[in-house]
């Protein structure tokens, strides 16, 4: 019997250790650990690598205001983010360092293999230079202002003597890299950025500096040290043996995914590529560009001030619930703004409502009514049945969300299983079957019940492990999550011994959330005001993006014998176009039409909004579209 090989190595960018790390990149390390667990649990051979930048002009500049000497200015500061990632239960298995010897080495052979292959010569850098994000930038990417187009500070201009990478003769291959693989940047509208670079044409890139000495030296001529870019990018390599232990590199390489930010797109898509290209080595599988995280709309800067220390919200609110909202509030691979009221909005309504109460009056009916043993399923129903397959349906679903990197979305179907569950329960009102000493029913409901929270724990595992261990020993299970579990339905073993234990998630307030006040009477409006509003039902026949619009979706509704409608609505970041198809919502019809971004709208859909969600109103069970609300 052949066995398959399946291997996943990813990477998160290397940390500038020029101060102390933050949510941000906190953030890009959570979102990387949770593939690495999902990919462990599918049976995945993993490598999960991060680590930490430690060279260039910007950490001479922080550790001599610091008053050190650079070397233990990194040691303390590298020290810090491993600190941090082991309280956020990060599970790299490689953690990096530029300044590490065998990496130095490896930079220094890289470098040489370029000058080698005839892809890098000796010239003068007269130009723009950025020192806090050691960028150059040409006339055309600056502007009139001479600011830096990364972080809007003053640029200097600079003169020196430099070795340059002839960047600009990679530009056709690449171009057809990224023709023959649509794959190798995503989301797809940061490969079309990298694209458009492309397509302008490419020049060459400055890669030693002259003027400081902290970073690895040139091969063969120590007065230029190699530009920190250059370095830093080689880590992904030289983390698993290039050159040197071929067994281990060719094991992982290529890798199946860079997970970087927006801002260092260039480096990783269009750079580091062509310096692969250069060395006759593979290129990367993919490079994701997740947007930026902000805090009360501003990017997160050390300079700015607005650097949350992540460890503050696990102190507070738990590991498990700063990771769920990280994903689950903010739409991964987009900008994002983090609210310590929104977790817990998130905390209080996703997690301790739908999840953790479920689970508790489950598990409490348990306890009463079987001894705390699960039962074994008996009777069965069309509802039982359409539970199962809706549970199933959306573990699939789940299953290929996680895969295309679709990670918001993959919560969205875990957080729909609970509503079924939540739901199905209700429906069946277990309470109801116990009174009536109705046990065939009941045994089915609670058995039903419990496998779906299994599932959940499995499915949330990679994003929750703590609390999904939890929920697995409490419906008998005392082995690790595994794709084997959500594989089929009735993987649970009755006569098990659940736990019925303490809420699994524990509700809090938020110190400065205010109450809305009640409408005053002067909000008041008479009932024949009202009236004036016509309501009808639609079924929604296509829906589509608005294009140049992050918040606009193109609705085409059926609205019965008033015939077909368009209706654009700001509800993009809150659904994809195609999971409202085959809705019926409810339409206002009588509004005069409007334009949106140059699109009509002919009406207006009625959605509910709280701080932290919106959900298009939709009807309860079959109706015709075009029927009158009243």
């Amino acid at each position: 019997m052949e066995v398959i090989f399946l291997k996943f190595y990813i990477t998160t960018p290397i940390y500038y250790v020029n101060s102390d790390p933050h949510v941000g990149s906190a953030y890009t390390t959570i979102i990387a650990d949770i593939i690495a667990r999902y990919k462990r649990m599918m049976g995945y051979d993993v490598f999960f690598l991060t680590g930490t930048d430690e060279h260039g002009q910007k950490i001479l500049q922080a550790a001599t205001n610091a008053g050190k000497d650079p070397q233990s200015f990194c040691d303390e500061l590298a020290g810090r983010f491993k600190k941090l990632w082991k309280k956020l239960g990060i599970t790299n298995d490689g953690f990096i360092r530029t300044t590490d010897q065998d990496h130095m080495k490896v930079v220094q052979y890289f470098v040489k293999k370029m000058m080698e292959n005839g892809d890098l010569y000796k010239g003068e850098y007269k130009g723009w230079y950025c020192v806090p994000c050691e960028s150059y930038w040409n006339e055309e990417e600056i502007g009139a202002e001479r600011l830096c187009p990364s972080c809007g500070r003053e640029l200097k201009y600079i003169t020196e003597e430099n070795y340059f990478f002839r960047l600009s003769k990679y530009t056709d291959a690449l171009l057809e890299h990224y023709r023959n693989h649509p794959e190798f940047v995503q989301p797809d509208f940061r490969r079309n950025e990298m694209l458009k670079i492309l397509e302008g044409g490419l020049k060459d890139l400055s890669i030693t500096r002259t003027t400081f000495k902290w970073g690895v030296p040139m091969p063969d001529d120590p007065e230029h040290v190699i530009y920190v870019w250059v370095d830093a990018l080689i880590n992904y390599i030289s983390a698993i043996g290039y050159p040197f232990d071929t067994e281990k590199f060719n094991r992982y390489w290529p890798a199946d995914l860079h997970l970087i930010g927006k801002e260092i797109n260039r480096f990783h898509s269009i750079v580091w590529p062509a310096m692969l290209i250069s060395v006759g080595l593979p290129l990367p599988k993919t490079v994701f560009a997740h947007g930026w995280l902000t805090v009360d709309g501003q990017k997160i800067s050390k300079s700015l001030g607005n650097a949350i220390d992540p460890s503050y919200f696990v102190e507070k609110y738990g590991n498990d619930v700063l990771r769920f909202y990280l994903l689950r509030d903010i739409n991964f691979g987009k900008d994002g703004d983090f609210s310590e009221k929104n977790l817990v909005n998130r905390l209080n309504s996703d997690l301790a409502n739908d999840y953790g109460n479920l689970l508790h009056r489950t598990l409490a009916m348990l306890e009463k009514h079987y001894s705390s043993v699960l039962p074994e399923p008996k009777e069965h129903d069309e509802i039982d049945e359409r539970f199962k397959e809706d549970v199933m349906q959306r573990v699939k679903e789940y299953e290929k969300l996680m895969e295309e990197y679709s990670l918001t979305q993959a919560v969205e179907k875990i957080l729909e299983i609970l509503m079924l569950s939540n739901k199905y329960f209700d429906e069946k009102r277990p309470w109801i079957l116990a009174k009536q000493k109705d046990f065939s029913r009941l045994s089915t409901v609670l058995y039903n019940t419990c496998e779906a929270l299994m599932k959940v724990a499995v499915m949330f595992s990679p994003i929750m492990p703590d609390s999904s261990r939890e929920v697995l020993l409490r419906v008998g299970f005392d082995w690790g999550p595994s794709k084997e579990l959500l594989d089929r339905w009735g993987i649970l073993k009755p006569s098990v011994r659940i736990v019925h234990g303490k809420p699994l998630f524990e509700k809090k307030e938020f110190a400065t959330e205010k109450k809305e006040s009640e409408p005053r009477m002067d909000d008041l409006i008479e009932l024949d005001e009202f009236k004036k509003v016509k309501l009808r039902t639609a079924k929604v026949l296509s829906a589509e993006r608005v294009p140049k619009s992050d918040k606009l979706l193109k609705l085409i509704v059926d609205v019965g014998d008033l015939g077909q409608r368009q209706i654009v609505a700001g509800i993009a970041k809150y659904y994809e176009p195609e999971s409202l198809v085959g809705k019926t919502i409810i339409v206002v019809v009588n509004l005069k039409p409007a334009k949106l971004m140059g699109v009509e709208s002919q009406g207006m859909l009625l959605a509910a909004k709280d701080s932290t969600n919106l959900r298009v109103l939709t009807v309860d069970g079959d109706i015709a579209p075009g029927a009158t609300i009243s």
